[in-house]
């Protein structure tokens, strides 16, 4: 016969509040800060339309320092509830939170950091665990995955591209300078290779001169190239990922982190048993 349950610490309990959504506190909890962090966002734009923020400026003011107020207690209480709030700070999800409260206090003496707060809105990831929607959760770690497995190509790829961009630069101020004001140093050439190589096109520097125009043509070809590269290094590491690696969204009571194998039993990122 089984003995009764060990009753959990206040320390348990608060972490299954604050991190977990599968119990009826812990997901009126996350529906809590979710629509504060959607209303924190709304404030923030309201702010930003001059009318607007004229007529209730003061109010608004006060509703946001209110919910970041609340923001900071909830970032201390997510500290207080893990036994490694060390690994929770310097996660990703423990950086957005901190960013998130960071501008408000900023802007006692630099103002216009005030409308960083729209960082905010990177908090809204955790609606896919709130809604228990775990198949979202998986594909974006696909994804997260295969871009961190493709890292050293797509910078060696970008390194060729600037190198190419400083040939290019080169080539085209030798042809132009001289002729055309708008390229009167190779960095201001390098600034339109890259405008161009890029497919970007801004169209406030361009060659006059017959060769530059040859030139510029097959940058513009190169560049339709080259985009397909980044895309297709990223697509064979997509093609790697089984399907059968799916993930859990519990929350590991050690670091906080929420993408675990789905027959895990303890955290790969710190140890602790889950």
């Amino acid at each position: 016969m089984n003995g009764p349950t060990p009753k959990k610490s206040w320390k348990e309990e608060l972490f299954t509040i604050i991190f977990e959504a599968n119990t009826p506190a812990g997901r009126n909890f996350d529906m809590a800060l979710f629509v504060l962090i959607v209303l924190s966002l709304a404030i923030v734009m309201l702010q930003s339309i001059a009318s607007i923020n004229a007529r209730f400026g003061p109010e608004m003011l006060t509703i946001e320092w209110v919910i970041t107020i609340l923001f900071t207690l909830e970032y201390i209480l997510r500290i207080i509830s893990l036994k490694e709030p060390l690994k929770y700070i310097t996660s990703f999800y423990g950086l957005v939170d901190l960013l998130s409260i960071l501008p408000s206090y900023f802007s006692l003496l630099f103002p216009p950091s005030h409308f960083l707060l729209a960082i905010r809105a990177l908090r809204l990831i955790r609606i896919f665990r709130i809604l228990k929607l775990g198949q979202f959760v998986r594909e974006g770690n696909t994804i997260v995955m295969a871009m961190k497995a493709s890292t050293k190509r797509i910078t060696i790829f970008l390194a060729f591209v600037l190198l190419l961009s400083i040939m290019l630069g080169a080539l085209v101020y030798v042809v132009e300078s001289g002729v055309n004001e708008d390229f009167s140093s190779i960095p201001q050439s390098i600034y339109w290779a890259i405008v161009t190589i890029t497919t970007v096109g801004y169209g406030d520097v361009s060659p006059i001169t017959p060769l530059g125009k040859i030139i510029a043509s097959g940058i513009m070809l190169l560049g339709y190239a080259i985009i397909a590269v980044p895309t297709g290094i990223v697509t064979v590491e997509l093609s790697k990922r089984s399907d059968k690696d799916a993930m859990n969204t519990k929350s590991c009571p050690g670091c906080a982190a929420e993408i675990h194998d789905i027959d895990a039993r303890f955290c790969k990122y710190c140890g602790h048993s889950l």
